[in-house]
């Protein structure tokens, strides 16, 4: 990736440090009209200022434990905490979670999701580009990530904005598991919010000030050597046409007003970032927010915190939900109103799930292992039914008892929210063309 450096700074009043860069990253005769017209109808029309936030439960959250109680099961099975009624008829949630319990009337709950990943990176490797690759740990990510794909296709919905963010940076791209571009080109990797110094695996994110000795007139002369260097080099060193792209997205940003007031959290009153919860789970939730507002098309908040392990429950379960679902349920609950109350419902998707659920009994350990039979999505907004359970498991949660949804449908669902065609290709690096999604249409009963 490409870094391009400024000076340190700390700009929001709620202690989120900026270092100063930004990472960048033949038909038949035989077909009638009314053919061409259903085949029409079934492509998603084109929304240009439609939005995802993917909230990214990494380690793979209990489902058991969150959105798929199971009251009436032992209580190996059932699990430490009991459930509770929500805003939604019918509709249980763990009593660790009793804000989002009152907005249960704005979510869709898919409790029938089901693969057969239980390795972590492969599995979110998987669930994030639609594509099995066994592996990915050693051999690195190798299709692009849901994200990358909308930053290429549909790009930002405003000038001088990013289409793609991560908070507070890429999940493991250290590692290069994940959530990048891969052959697409690293001018649509992700730009990174920033670090929190609780959350893992952390880097610095983007700053908005250009270095004290460069004006912006000198900005834009060295902008046009740039140009002129890449030019010259671009037959010997094809790399280049990544770089100047690269390029150009960071001094878009340095040079953007609405991007630098877009990450600027101290533009919010103190109510709202209480309200969120002063933590950097509130903060990252809030910052998603006023990220699609200002018109970014795909933010992933990856909710990974030192202290608690991620959602990797395999030991002491019952202190480790303590500890994480109350953070988790404000933060959460407080986007999901928000998105709702201040108009952004029909145009802003929210997704909350992780690589996989856990498994149906505590064992010896005290937690839950790997469990990728069954799992739970929460949506919200983008048109999802609320108050609606889609799918079902089986008594202790093992599998679906219903249809089984993929990782791919999941993917389809957000493509066709942002008026993308999950049936389209796009070129990997011998051009050859790879579907958006491998296999998977959108979950039409979520709507």
């Amino acid at each position: 990736m490409l870094t391009v450096l400024g000076p340190a700074s700390r700009s929001l009043c709620d202690g989120i440090t900026r270092r100063g860069f930004i990472r960048l990253g033949a038909l038949g005769s035989a077909i009638s009209l009314a053919d061409v017209l259903r085949a029409q109808e079934a492509k998603p029309t084109a929304k240009k200022d439609t939005a995802v936030i993917l909230w990214w439960m990494g380690g793979g959250p209990s489902h058991i434990d969150t959105y798929d109680p199971k009251p009436n099961a032992p209580d190996v099975v059932r699990g430490p905490y009991k459930s509770i009624p929500t805003a939604a008829p019918g509709l249980r949630f763990s009593e660790l979670l009793p804000l989002q319990a009152c907005v249960a009337n704005k979510v869709a709950i898919l409790r029938s999701m089901n693969h057969y990943d239980y390795n972590h990176p492969d599995a979110a490797h998987l669930v994030q580009t639609g594509y099995h690759e066994k592996g990915v740990q050693f051999r690195g990510q190798f299709y692009p990530a849901q994200g990358s794909v909308v930053a290429k296709v549909r790009g930002a919905n405003a000038p001088g904005i990013p289409p793609y963010v991560c908070i507070p940076d890429a999940y493991f791209a250290r590692q290069g598991f994940y959530q990048l571009a891969t052959y697409l080109g690293n001018e649509f990797d992700p730009v990174n919010s920033g670090s929190e110094p609780t959350f893992r695996f952390t880097g610095p994110g983007p700053s908005f000030t250009l270095p004290p000795d460069i004006t912006v007139r000198r900005a834009e002369d060295r902008k046009e050597l740039l140009r002129r260097l890449d030019s010259a080099t671009k037959r010997a060193e094809p790399v280049v046409g990544g770089l100047d792209a690269s390029h150009q997205k960071a001094f878009d940003l340095v040079t953007s007003r609405a991007a630098k007031e877009a990450f600027d959290l101290s533009r919010e009153p103190q109510k709202t970032r209480e309200k969120y919860g002063t933590n950097p789970w509130g903060r990252s939730a809030l910052l998603a927010r006023r990220l699609v507002e200002a018109s970014v098309t795909f933010v992933t908040v990856n909710h990974y915190e030192a202290d608690v392990d991620w959602w990797d429950d395999h030991y002491t379960i019952e202190k480790n939900l303590k500890n994480r679902l109350p953070p988790f349920d404000r933060a959460l609950a407080a986007l999901i109103e928000d998105v709702h109350t201040r108009g952004l419902a029909e145009r802003v998707l929210i997704v909350a799930m992780g690589e996989f659920g856990r498994g149906t009994k505590i064992d010896s350990l005290a937690g839950r292992g790997h469990w990728a039979k069954a799992m739970s999505v929460l949506l919200s907004g983008g048109g999802v039914k609320g108050g609606h359970v889609v799918g079902a498991t089986t008594a202790d949660g093992g599998e679906p008892a219903t249809h089984r949804y993929g990782p791919g449908d999941m993917l389809a669902t957000i493509y066709n929210h942002l008026g993308i065609d999950h049936t389209d290709s796009l070129p990997d690096k011998q051009g050859r063309p790879v579907r958006l999604v491998d296999v998977g249409d959108p979950i039409r009963e979520l709507f």
